[in-house]
């Protein structure tokens, strides 16, 4: 980096699972712009959002905390009160525009209780799509006075959630997000839609995402999983009724929705890197939270299984001394991980209540002492540590109500090691983690 302060660009998706990037082996789809910077930079294969779903993730994101911190467990923020001022005015705009930073934001926002002004942001652009992409790379493309934060925040790969929500529509809510989702709903169907000139059985034959290696439902799944798809019953149809043929036309249009983004994201780096501003630009990718992609039968989100809690992270500049790096050895967290990490580069002092730890150190080859033995993860269903090879659920209620998964034993987490006896250890140790983990950051649910 120059010795000015450092530009800092960060690009998020929706919805997009840490495999479905080319460069993370996935050959059912092509991201040369996400490949672009894994291959220049740092891709961090153990990354976990802060809740799998949009509104907490977001919170995280953008606040450094917890989504526990407000009382938010989910996308329902009815029940929660407004958010205190304390944590609005020490949110990632205004710690950065009072270090005389320019903080931008264009794209979806989708917070609880507030709009991303309230933590110090100035909206650059509304759209979610084509025009954030257009006006990011105009921005990018010319000299910038001060030192800028620019966040770019993409709707797709989320467009795939209107696939179910049609096949199964029932409620009021489920009628109102299709009349109101035209645009989503006229993307999905773009997705869907075969290569030209080919026929359905070659189409399947040959080109068609197979049906993945988890597809099934896991030996002894936690009760709380099949209550949360009956509480939006488009989901259990989904699973329940969804043809062999029918998820992979799912696994196939997701693909194609991240295919989509790329492009977008595509326009954005090509402004930055034929601009001013490339050589002293910090960009920084991820997403908000994944997609089950029709492994154990689902879609959507919610879920403490990998699809949806393991997410794309990347980091890339050009003086950055390891390039092409794929770093498997450190568990992270996206939403607790990023502002600290954006202030050690800014060369800002890391607010006292941000909860995660700067990546610098590891993107520069050095090894951090003290770093995480475990990362949290919240849900509406209970709540997670991930240690690397493990991963330790409980839920806040139902039939098997403790989860251990062993992803080098079993990565696609068909089995629960939690009444294996030969891991009863292993059980004792995550208990103990879980515990010390959640009584540090705090919690309003036990």
């Amino acid at each position: 980096m120059s010795s000015s302060k450092p530009n800092f660009l960060f690009i998020f998706t929706d919805q997009q699972h840490a495999n479905m990037m080319s460069c993370a082996g996935n050959a059912h789809c092509h991201t040369p712009a996400m490949d672009s910077l894994a291959e220049s930079g740092v891709r961090f294969t153990r990354a976990y959002c802060g809740n799998p779903v949009c509104i907490p993730s977001r919170f995280t994101l953008f606040t450094g905390r917890l989504p526990s911190a407000i009382g938010l467990t989910g996308n329902n923020v009815e029940a929660i009160p407004p958010v205190p001022e304390s944590i609005l005015k020490g949110g990632m705009g205004h710690v950065f525009r009072n270090a005389g930073y320019k903080v931008l934001y264009g794209g979806k926002q989708h917070l609880p209780k507030m709009d991303i002004e309230d933590l110090g942001f100035d909206v650059f652009e509304t759209d979610e799509r084509e025009g954030l992409a257009d006006t990011c790379a105009d921005l990018l493309s010319k000299p910038s006075d001060d030192p800028f934060l620019m966040v770019a925040s993409f709707i797709n790969p989320h467009d795939i959630c209107y696939m179910a929500i049609r096949d199964f529509a029932e409620t009021d809510f489920d009628h109102w997000l299709l009349k109101t989702g035209e645009t989503e709903v006229k993307c999905l169907d773009e997705a869907l839609q075969l290569p030209k000139g080919m026929s359905e059985e070659e189409f399947f034959s040959s080109v068609c995402p197979p049906l993945p290696d988890n597809l099934e439902i896991p030996d002894k799944e936690p009760e709380a999983v099949s209550t949360m798809l009956r509480a939006r019953d488009f989901k259990r149809k989904a699973r329940e009724n969804y043809t062999d043929k029918q998820w992979r036309m799912h696994r196939w249009a997701y693909a194609r929705l991240t295919e989509r983004v790329d492009r977008q994201i595509a326009k954005v780096l090509d402004g930055l890197r034929s601009g001013p501003n490339a050589d002293n630009t910090i960009v920084i990718y991820s997403s908000d939270h994944g997609d089950m992609d029709g492994s154990h039968r689902m879609e959507h989100k919610t879920a403490f299984y990998q699809e949806a809690s393991n997410i794309p992270f990347i980091i890339n500049y050009p003086s950055m001394p390891n390039k092409g790096i794929v770093d498997s050895d450190h568990v992270i967290s996206n939403g607790l991980d990023l502002f600290p990490t954006l202030c050690d580069y800014a060369g800002i002092d890391c607010p006292s209540h941000l909860q995660g730890k700067s990546l610098k150190p590891i993107v520069e080859g050095n090894a951090p002492e003290n770093w995480h033995k475990a990362v949290p993860v919240e849900s509406d269903l209970g709540r997670m540590i991930v240690t690397g090879r493990y991963k330790y659920c409980h839920f806040f209620e139902g039939k098997n109500a403790e989860q251990l998964c062993d992803l080098e034993v079993d990565p696609g987490e068909m089995r629960n090691f939690a009444s294996d006896p030969a891991y009863a250890s292993i059980l004792a140790e995550h208990r103990k983690c879980f515990e010390s983990v959640f009584s540090t950051i705090g919690s309003t649910k036990s």
